[in-house]
């Protein structure tokens, strides 16, 4: 494998078709628990030790902007093991200006505005172009009900970069919007510890529909490990979700990682697509991740699904196009459209209408790709129609700096001839190493070439 090219942005990769792939795999550490984890550490009494952590651009930034206001996180084994030292606030300066760079890490930026709100103090958070037209209005809202002091969002449309110039939470009652990203409500939720009291729990109501739930429930799991009181609550559709925080905020821990569902759903794809066997180690039907949802997925779609306490398995192909709604497992999204390329029939995907304000727009910009590879697909409000092509023809796809783009896409190549992968090196977002992991899983090297020149390498 060609380090430099895999870690250039000018490179391009064009996975090898080989037949069924079979095998076991264990994907690293998930980039959603890590990323909470920290946040709750940071805010703890006491140091914590994290294992099974993940080492990607999206944890990196966290664990430096934890530096930036004076949260010491050590790492160890490669990234996988970090020690995080607890919040000490008679250390704070809190009339310094303290600038933070997210990248475009949506969970850095959302759960640091609502901690850093509920700290206190004077900061500026800001990232790449991208994370500067992805909205940040309805969590901006939600703080300014609590905050004393002043919190805005910067750019055109409510998007970062976020300013905060804050004295603490002042009241106890939050309302937030969570239709577009359930992370506002887990920025709320894991900052209320900071704010509450005996006599004043933090009460948080979700207005509206809240999309991607299970990511909330994870939220309230990861926050009762290090100590915090948090309940959930669902009233009726009228009403909707509710959550209260109480008194007694968080403690130092050692706390287990486990491995990131959303990446497993790639190589349970590769099963699903070539008709092979693969095992992904380390998840099992009750992690806390809502995405091993997927194996469920394909097992609609004709897959065998089995569980053990080795982890859980995919085998043969998904044969048949289905119904679905993705609210709860939307990071998967990309990966079903590409499985149902090789689907008999049409696949319609519902309840994803806040995919497109991720990284990328990943309902149209996902199917303006698809298309290039002969599919037909009609884009609705809140999904799309997958009809696949009599055959998988070849392509340059692009991935819009999109890390799940990339590695969904280059699934595609495990059974058509052809597909090149632009810019894989976007995968160090949350997997690094997801290349050379997929390669070592199919026994055969990838083509790795320069965008700029097309030449294979």
């Amino acid at each position: 494998m060609n380090k430099d090219l895999e870690t250039n942005p000018n490179a391009s990769v064009r996975v090898v078709p080989g037949g069924p792939v079979s095998g076991s795999i264990r994907p690293p550490g998930s980039k959603s628990l890590t990323n909470r984890a920290l946040i709750c550490a940071a805010l703890a009494a006491g140091s914590s030790n994290l294992s099974g952590a993940l080492r990607s651009e999206d944890t990196e930034v966290m664990i430096e902007s934890l530096g930036t206001i004076g949260i010491e996180v050590e790492s160890a084994d490669a990234g996988r093991t970090l020690t995080v030292g607890g919040l000490n606030q008679d250390r704070l300066e809190r009339d310094v200006l303290r600038e933070l760079f997210v990248a475009n890490s949506g969970t850095t930026i959302r759960f640091l505005t609502a901690a850093l709100s509920a700290l206190g103090g004077h900061y500026r958070l800001s990232g790449v172009e991208r994370m500067h037209a992805r909205p940040i209005g309805d969590l901006v809202d939600a703080l300014s009900q609590v905050q004393a002091g002043s919190i805005a969002a910067q750019s055109e449309g409510h998007c970062p970069p976020v300013a905060i110039q804050s004295q603490g939470w002042s009241s106890s009652t939050i309302s937030v919007a969570g239709n577009v990203s359930s992370q506002y409500l887990s920025g709320l939720m894991m900052a209320a510890p900071l704010a509450a009291s005996s006599d004043q729990p933090i009460k948080i109501e979700v207005v509206g529909t809240l999309v991607s739930r299970p990511y909330v429930d994870m939220t309230a799991e990861v926050m009762r490990s290090f100590g915090a009181d948090v309940h959930i609550s669902d009233a009726d559709s009228q009403d909707g979700t509710r959550v209260v925080v109480g008194d007694g905020g968080y403690s130092g821990q050692t706390y287990s990682i486990e491995p990131d569902a959303s990446a497993a759903s790639y190589f349970w794809a590769a099963a699903a697509i070539t008709g092979g066997e693969v095992t992904v180690l380390g998840l099992h039907p009750g992690a806390m991740q809502g995405d091993v949802g997927f194996c469920r997925v394909l097992e609609q779609m004709g897959c065998e699904f089995q569980t053990n306490s080795d982890g859980m398995m995919i085998r043969g192909r998904a044969s048949r196009g289905i119904d679905i709604d993705m609210n709860a497992i939307s990071d998967t999204v990309q990966t079903l459209s590409v499985v149902a390329l090789f689907a008999d029939g049409p696949t319609r995907v519902r309840g994803v209408a806040h995919n497109r304000f991720k990284e990328t727009d990943r309902i149209g910009d996902l199917a303006v790709e698809l298309r290039k590879l002969g599919a037909t697909v009609d884009e609705h409000e809140d999904g799309m129609t997958i009809v696949p092509p009599e055959k998988v023809v070849a392509a340059t796809l692009e991935t819009y700096n999109d890390h799940r783009m990339a590695m969904s896409f280059s699934l595609a190549g495990l059974a058509a001839e052809g597909i090149t992968v632009l810019n894989p090196a976007c995968t160090a977002k949350t997997y690094p190493e997801y290349f050379a992991d997929l390669e070592h899983l199919i026994g055969r090297p990838h083509h790795w070439g320069n965008s700029l020149d097309q030449t294979d390498r």
